[in-house]
């Protein structure tokens, strides 16, 4: 089911710029993330369902899977 997945997302933080690689969760939408550097705090933009699709290089699952997210 997931193999034409990709889990890894590098989360640019749009405060500070600082970027880590991150493996994405399979089984839920991660709508928070904290910055290691600023520890400002992540939230989806408008119109997107979780900070995967806002800031990272790779949207989460569903959205890859063109699947609805998070409902």
């Amino acid at each position: 089911m997931t193999s034409n997945v990709n889990l890894q997302s590098e989360l640019t933080c749009p405060e500070c710029s600082h970027r880590k690689m991150e493996t994405m969760p399979t089984d839920a939408c991660q709508w928070f993330y904290e910055c290691e550097q600023c520890h400002v705090l992540l939230k989806p933009k408008a119109g997107d369902c979780c900070v995967y699709c806002s800031y990272g290089t790779v949207p989460c699952p569903p959205i890859q899977q063109d699947k609805s997210c998070c409902s």
